[in-house]
């Protein structure tokens, strides 16, 4: 084993950061984490006299642009040199709220749009980087890994596409099938896994389970999500179960053999908590089925954790099972859709001025206490107030543009959720400026691009 200590490594070469389309903010915040690191590192001399060029830089976020022609097509612009730099890619390849125009309509952007636009980065380094590192949270077409009939392979071509193309590590949380690497052996695929953060939140916020045989015991909703269910089982030395399905494989029903009966492998359950498993939640189809069948079989608190949110048919069914208690908390960490439409009241009271607003949202029957919708109460979290204009008896909606809530106040003894969100521009007022570098021919716009970057605004603010 090696002795060396992360903090004391020298760097592979010069560091740069390039965060595609949604992942601006996940970028800046790595930016800023790195940046302030390393100068502390210099500081406390816990770096040896020789520093590597560009070791110690005031951000190393590399600009450029994925500009759209009018057909929908694409290209990507690099804007600064990336010459023997240590480059890393960021994308997620699930978020939709991007959008582009192709022939005069607004079209969302999609995984293969984000995939693309991965490539065509890498070719617009022109392979000059001394080594390229893909970060994709959500692996692409991680669902697609194997093939059962005539079907294409689309997760192992996409991974052997990037190694073709130079990039030497692929980084990705929780992939649905890890085993997918072997398509790609000779570069690196490192998979981490959210176990730790899912554990510690559940029995975090639920003091009275107890991690033990007799009283939890965790659930894979399916054969293919058993590995993992097994592998939280063997943390928490409790039990696991599994569902599947039995198929009438004589018939074939809109593409797929129609389920006859959902069966479960495991000791009995009544009476005990339980932990549904898997690594996204797409309808959410497979696991209030899975929590329905727990429900017939007298279990106590169903509990599900899912790494990727994608919730790709909207939140209204995860609230429905919600109210019917299907279901009574649901953890993720990786959010891909828009909540909007879940944090509207009616019935809530709305403050707001030029910088700042108030927000106070209806709870009386607690429905932000605990749940998916508690999770989305984060600092940071955008908000987007409309205001709404009569005119001739019908409203037109104005947006008011964005504001960043501070912390959430979820009293236990009020029906209001309250907060306050401010413009990003008013958080200039609390910030230092180090100073623009001392060199000519300067432009004011160039200065004030400057402050507002390294305030953590971008373009979109």
């Amino acid at each position: 084993m090696p002795e060396t200590k992360f903090d004391e490594a020298m760097p592979f070469a010069p560091l740069k950061i390039i965060s595609i389309g949604n992942c601006n903010e996940l970028g800046m915040k790595i930016d800023k984490l790195i940046t302030a690191r390393r100068k502390k590192a210099l500081l406390d001399n816990s770096k040896p006299a020789f520093k590597m060029p560009g070791y110690n830089e005031d951000s190393y976020l590399v600009p450029f642009e994925c500009p759209r022609f009018g057909t929908g097509e694409g290209k990507a612009v690099i804007n600064k040199s990336i010459r023997g730099t240590d480059l890393y890619i960021i994308a997620d390849t699930v978020n939709y709220s991007n959008t582009y125009t192709m022939r005069g309509s607004e079209s969302h952007m999609s995984p293969d749009d984000y995939f693309m636009d991965i490539k065509r980065v890498i070719m617009a380094c022109g392979g000059h980087p001394r080594r390229i590192t893909v970060i994709m949270p959500y692996l692409y077409e991680g669902r697609q890994h194997l093939r059962v009939n005539n079907e294409s392979l689309d997760c192992a071509q996409a991974l052997q596409e990037l190694a073709a193309m130079g990039v030497r590590t692929i980084i990705t949380f929780d992939a649905h099938d890890s085993r997918v690497q072997n398509a790609v052996p000779v570069i690196g695929f490192e998979n981490f896994f959210t176990s730790y953060q899912f554990i510690s939140a559940f029995l975090n916020n639920n003091p009275g389970i107890k991690p033990d045989k007799d009283h939890l015991m965790i659930i894979s909703p399916d054969e293919g999500g058993m590995r993992r269910a097994v592998y939280y089982a063997s943390l928490l030395g409790v039990d696991m179960g599994m569902f599947y399905k039995k198929r009438d494989y004589s018939k074939i029903v809109d593409g797929v053999h129609p389920v006859v009966s959902i069966e479960f492998l495991g000791n009995d359950v009544s009476g005990k908590d339980v932990v549904i498993v898997d690594d996204m939640i797409a309808s959410g189809h497979t696991a209030f089925e899975t929590a329905k069948e727990l429900r017939k079989r007298n279990v106590g608190k169903i509990i599900i954790c899912v790494t990727f949110g994608l919730f790709s048919n909207g939140a209204g069914e995860i609230d429905e099972a919600y109210k019917q208690n299907i279901f009574d908390e649901i953890y993720t960490d990786l959010l891909s859709f828009e909540v909007g439409e879940e944090l509207c009241s009616s019935e809530g009271n709305y403050n707001i001025n030029s910088d700042s607003m108030t927000v106070s949202i209806y709870n009386e029957d607690r429905k932000f206490d605990k749940g998916y919708l508690r999770t989305l109460m984060l600092l940071d979290r955008k908000l987007y107030p409309f205001i709404g204009i009569e005119q001739n008896g019908e409203i037109e909606y104005k947006p008011l543009g964005v504001f960043y809530s501070d912390e959430w106040d979820i009293p236990q003894d009020s029906q209001w959720v309250k907060c306050t969100a401010t413009d990003r521009m008013m958080r200039l007022q609390i910030k230092t400026y180090v100073g623009f570098p001392l060199v000519e021919n300067v432009s004011l716009y160039e200065i004030a691009e400057d402050i507002l970057t390294k305030m953590g605004l971008n373009s979109t603010d």
